[in-house]
């Protein structure tokens, strides 16, 4: 199985090894398997007797050919042991008949970015080794909340790599913000900018793609790769999970083989959603994918009318990882369904005006198998509250602008199709909010937010957030996104 990018279909193709490695094409594109492999029905039902690492490691399997299945099966056990995910690596919760809640939350950061960051970083790992690379991996992340403490805690003490996580100052929870002010490791580095999170993300990708920058790391013995979503080996670990709820709700005999199930996703930077693209297309029973937004709704307004637009009012929202107007992994869904020569072009018109328009068969072929929805402010809190009271279910503020986008498509469709929402992180990330959604008054105190959530609802604080305020913290440095770079050199230079 071999690589190429988005935006050039005759540039030299890449191993899987090097794609991972790299993290982003030398074009500015992603990079994207020169075709999708399949899984039967047979497959299928094989993977329903395995547990959640030997799942992983045979999906995996079939896209990273140079890796050999014992290596997958190494790393992939050894990333979801059951001291890293409290409760299991992806468990699915009934909500109600017909609606369940796939939880992704259940690794050492709270949130569903741990099931590729566990095992993303064995990955690098032994591609470094497999590309016979000399140099140290320097991982450059922009995060909007869950990335990048997933990230640090994935790499941190990793041989062969350093990371530099950036986050918006005032765009993330004071218990995000606390996680990664918090974190330790000899190989870490954290930065807040003024700014939001596509400053943030803009900023990362100018890094990338300045050639002086590549230059001078090269001689510091350096290069740069990404453990955001753009790597494909962030990607590829999500698709597992999409497989492993069809192989469970088949075990609980709520679903027969080959049955339809459709699955609702919290969406920001449009990975997530985009690995159960690929795992429809592999052959897995997906009807609709429902992409649910926040107020920051310019998915939802693509999908219904084909333009994007990120000219448009920014909105800090309790939902903030989802608080994107630049969806890097759309990139990737536009290559398959329009080619690469259209997806250049709306890329460089991204580039240059804020916004493009894709024709009408490229927006017909992507609504057969999406749809768009978003959930405003008080709607998110009162799915949160509704959820509790009806279904016993504590949901976080992600999770509960998917159930409301969920309960939109299943009112408009008249759907009696199995729906599954995907879950990503615990109710205690966003404690505060949740507690204020569910009583009315939001504590002052976001720390406090996470004992009084526990008291009244008589359930137990995520154990990687427990004491948070007891930790040092270790990083504390705002700067200006202009100055990113500059950070980097300073980091590099200690």
């Amino acid at each position: 199985m071999m690589f190429q990018s988005t935006r050039d279909a005759g540039a030299a193709k890449v191993s899987a090894a090097f794609a991972i490695k790299q993290g982003l094409a030398a074009d500015g594109g992603l990079f994207v398997p020169e075709e999708i492999p399949s899984i039967s029905r047979e497959d299928i039902e094989k993977l329903c007797h395995d547990d959640y690492p030997t799942r992983a490691a045979k999906i995996l399997s079939l896209f990273l050919t140079d890796y050999t299945y014992d290596e997958l099966l190494a790393d992939c056990k050894e990333a979801y042991r059951e001291d890293s995910f409290v409760g299991g690596a992806a468990p699915l919760a009934k909500i109600r008949d017909g609606l369940y809640s796939l939880e992704l939350w259940h690794g050492p950061t709270a949130a569903f970015k741990d099931m590729a960051l566990q095992i993303m970083p064995r990955l690098l790992s032994r591609a470094l080794v497999k590309c016979g690379e000399k140099r140290t991996a320097l991982i450059l992340v922009a995060t909007s909340g869950d990335t990048g403490k997933a990230a640090l805690e994935g790499y941190k003490d990793v041989d062969g790599v350093k990371i530099m996580v950036f986050y918006p100052v005032d765009g993330v929870s004071r218990v995000q913000k606390l996680q990664m002010a918090t974190q330790t490791g000899s190989n870490v580095n954290v930065c807040a900018i003024r700014g939001n999170f596509d400053d943030a993300q803009n900023g990362v990708k100018a890094i990338f793609s300045d050639a002086a920058a590549a230059e001078k790391l090269d001689g510091d013995g350096y290069f740069f790769s990404s453990a955001n979503s753009i790597n494909w080996g962030r990607l590829a670990p999500q698709i597992v999970y999409y497989v492993s709820a069809y192989c469970d709700l088949i075990c609980r005999g709520d679903i027969q083989m080959g049955e339809t199930v459709d699955f609702c996703v919290p969406t920001g930077n449009f990975g997530n959603i985009f690995a159960a693209y690929l795992a429809k297309n592999m052959g897995l029973p997906i009807g609709k994918l429902i992409c649910a937004s926040n107020v920051n709704n310019i998915l939802t307004d693509f999908l219904r009318t084909g333009v994007y637009d990120r000219n448009r009012h920014f909105h800090l929202t309790m939902s903030p990882s989802m608080d994107i107007l630049i969806s890097s992994n759309l990139e990737r869904l536009l290559y398959f369904v329009a080619g690469t020569r259209k997806t250049t072009e709306y890329m460089e018109a991204l580039k240059n005006t804020g916004k493009y328009t894709v024709d009408a068969d490229v927006l017909a072929k992507i609504n057969e198998t999406f749809v768009g929805y978003y959930a405003d402010e008080a709607e998110t809190a009162a799915t949160i509250r509704k959820t509790f009271e009806k279904n016993g279910y504590l949901a976080d503020t992600h999770t509960s602008v998917a159930l409301a986008c969920a309960d939109k498509y299943l009112r408009d469709s008249g759907s009696k199709t199995p729906l599954v929402v995907a879950s990503t992180a615990s109710p205690y990330k966003f404690a505060a909010d949740v507690y204020a959604s569910l009583v009315g008054e939001k504590p002052q105190d976001e720390l406090k937010a996470l004992d009084m959530l526990s008291a009244s609802t008589k359930t137990e604080i995520a154990y990687p957030l427990r004491d948070l305020d007891k930790r040092p913290v270790n990083f504390d440095t705002v700067i200006d996104p202009k100055d990113m770079l500059s950070e980097v050199y300073r980091y590099l230079a200690r």
